[in-house]
């Protein structure tokens, strides 16, 4: 069953195509790799599969659902895209109960059962500006996984991260994978893609070709 479908997307800015003429078919319950330099299209690829941003033209089938016509979102997704951007006055649990009483779909120990999984105290009442690049990234897998989603697009999800909690990530995809999540990674680090993915796309110039 295909959890993705892209039908000849191409997506134009300023008379270029960052996507051209791309069309995917991305089966349920695989973790998927999309590699390729900055600039070739990749986090534009997640936009547009998340809904954030239409495309110029073709179409895109959410488990078989148009999205822009039978559906405005994913019903059931989480995205990391670039850089984490969270509330900093607020902690990071403050942060996830935001993000989390907009479906109202988790209680508060789930949403502490992932800070703690990625290994972050939950009960930490900092304000997020006083945390590090990884332990900012920590808290975005951490708002990735807390819904248990049936997609998830993670944009450079080890970025910022040591060895250990690389690690830990790993097996983190690996468990989200298990429940039947469709993952999607980029990742500018070969091991990454090497030790996680089913498949690997190179994305290049708005091309994506599967990789032999």
């Amino acid at each position: 069953m295909s959890a993705i479908e892209l039908n000849h997307i191409t997506k134009n800015i300023k008379g270029r195509d960052v996507l051209n003429a791309v069309s995917l078919s991305l089966e349920k319950g695989k973790i998927y790799g999309f590699v390729g330099h900055n600039g070739s299209g990749k986090s534009m690829l997640f936009r547009l599969i998340s809904g954030l941003v239409k495309p110029t033209t073709g179409e895109i089938k959410i488990f078989g659902e148009v999205l822009h016509k039978t559906l405005s979102f994913p019903r059931s997704i989480s995205v990391i895209l670039e850089k984490p951007g969270f509330l900093e006055q607020y902690s990071g649990f403050d942060n996830l109960k935001f993000l989390a009483d907009i479906q109202k779909k988790i209680t508060d120990q789930q949403i502490k059962e992932a800070i703690d999984r990625v290994g972050l105290d939950p009960n930490d009442k900092r304000g997020v500006k006083t945390y590090s690049l990884g332990m900012k990234q920590k808290l975005a897998i951490a708002q990735a996984i807390m819904e248990k989603p049936e997609i998830m697009l993670l944009d450079e999800p080890m970025n910022g991260l040591d060895e250990d909690s690389v690690k830990n990530v790993y097996n983190i995809i690996q468990e989200q994978n298990k429940r039947g999540a469709t993952i999607l990674i980029t990742s500018h680090h070969k091991e990454d893609i090497e030790a996680l993915c089913d498949e690997v796309y190179k994305v290049n110039s708005g091309n994506v070709v599967k990789s032999c």
